[in-house]
């Protein structure tokens, strides 16, 4: 696509007119030059670079002409795994936990991850959990000592214009900082990721200051470096993060469950049109339009209707029907919310305790022998085996649709953070113990 340049001739006015420009940022005796440098003195520390290492599966057709030497009950397409390295950034946020924040794609599919401090310091980390629909992960330092977390501050009042700066570790050069302001707020639409709610900067965000973190000029952790527009990885002024308010939202439900469980309203709809407006006699150009109420679900139970407008969320305005979804869907299931609503012309307030998203989770991260299952809790204790790959190693193992995972070596299991807590202290050797229909049974995996 070509891009046109327009020159802008600006004329000076006869008239004398009081210059207006954005203040220069200044922390430092009465003396020095503006200078942000002390503040990122005290940043810099938690914000560390990520180096992964990994085998992706690599599928390649088997061209017509060799099908002859498989039989015609042969493969059709050939799989390998082939090794994989990878770089981007993190944010301690929890130092003597030890948990560092980042984007899932920075760790997706890493059997190796390696965080590495300002001060030249490495350590090993694990996954405690991930949501790839908001590309969100949670690290955990092994062995850490002498940590510096950021302070992480509230994105809920960011303005359009704030100043702001961005952390991480550009193309593996190390730890690099750059400057700019908010852009924008609440982006979404992108089709960067299924959950989307950026806050858009200038500040330069280039390939590797994924996870970085993007601060205000007091410190504050306000985003998490996720994405750019632009060509080949390189920046074009266009770079988007994830607000803190969702990552910490994702990240208190990784800690407590090791898994995101998702709040869910229950309604569809799309964004409000000019066109819908118009036709509904509504006084509002922005928002999100119900179409549609799911009975028995928490939108239907707090007392919305279809023919609603949601124009707001806990006090925030929302734009889009996107938005809406965005916010609803970061918080965790059994979260009370306060939605204001367009009715006959009149906003309304309505209390909504979010219900469950009974979404199933893959349990490959876990251990090499859950490969190709999926797991879901079920009401009875225990994760129901509701889907498994054909002819992965879990099936190869003996495990079966409908199982449920009850303990592991002995430990009860009703979570995904108890299964992945008793795997991680179980050793090569695990017992898991199933139940099958109305019979219990042990099955011994290998390979930890």
């Amino acid at each position: 696509m070509k891009v046109k340049l327009l020159a802008v001739l600006a004329l000076a006015s006869a008239l004398t007119v009081a210059p207006v420009s954005a203040g220069i940022p200044f922390f430092g005796d009465k003396d020095e030059t503006p200078t942000l440098a002390p503040m990122l003195e005290e940043v810099t520390p938690a914000v560390v670079n990520i180096s992964v290492k990994g085998k992706r599966e690599v599928r390649q057709r088997i061209p017509d002409m060799f099908r002859f030497f498989f039989g015609p009950n042969g493969p059709r397409e050939q799989v390998q795994e082939r090794p994989f390295q990878g770089l981007g950034s993190g944010v301690i946020i929890d130092a003597d936990e030890g948990y560092v924040v980042t984007n899932n794609h920075v760790i997706d599919g890493a059997s190796e991850i390696l965080v590495t401090l300002k001060d030249g310091r490495q350590f090993d980390a694990t996954v405690i959990g991930t949501d790839d629909r908001s590309d969100v992960a949670l690290l955990k330092i092994k062995d850490g000592k002498d940590l510096t977390a950021i302070e992480i501050g509230n994105s809920a009042k960011l303005r359009v214009g704030d100043f702001v700066v961005a952390i991480g570790n550009p193309f593996g050069l190390g730890q690099t900082v750059t400057s700019g302001i908010v852009s924008a707020l609440g982006r979404s639409g992108l089709g960067i990721e299924e959950i989307e709610n950026f806050i858009q900067t200038d500040a330069a965000i280039n390939s590797g200051n994924s996870g970085g973190a993007l601060v205000t000029l007091d410190g504050k952790l306000i985003g998490i470096n996720t994405a750019i527009l632009g060509p080949n990885g390189g920046n074009i002024g266009i770079g988007f993060a994830i607000p803190a308010d969702m990552m910490q939202s994702l990240v208190h439900q990784l800690i407590e469950f090791g898994e995101v469980r998702r709040g869910v309203l229950g309604v569809r709809g799309n964004d409000l049109t000019h066109e819908i407006a118009k036709a509904l006699d509504l006084k509002a150009n922005q928002g999100a339009f119900i179409a549609e109420v799911i009975p028995e679900g928490a939108a239907e139970k707090a007392g919305l209707q279809s023919g609603d407008v949601i124009v707001a969320v806990n006090g925030e305005r929302i734009r889009t029907f996107a938005d809406l979804g965005a916010r609803v869907s970061t918080l965790g299931a059994g979260k009370e919310l306060k939605l204001t609503v367009l009715r006959d012309g009149k906003e309304r307030n309505f209390d909504v305790v979010l219900s469950a998203d009974d979404q199933a989770v893959t349990a490959t991260s876990l251990h090499p022998a859950l490969d190709g299952l999926t797991l879901a809790p079920t009401d009875k204790g225990g994760l129901e085996v509701t889907e498994i790959a054909e002819g992965s190693l879990a099936e190869r193992y003996g495990l079966r649709k409908n199982d449920v995972i009850i303990g592991v070596n002995r430990t009860p299991i009703n979570s995904m953070s108890e299964l992945r807590e008793s795997l991680s202290n179980a050793g090569d050797v695990i017992a898991l113990n199933i139940r099958r229909g109305n019979s219990q049974l042990y099955l011994v995996l290998r390979g930890g």
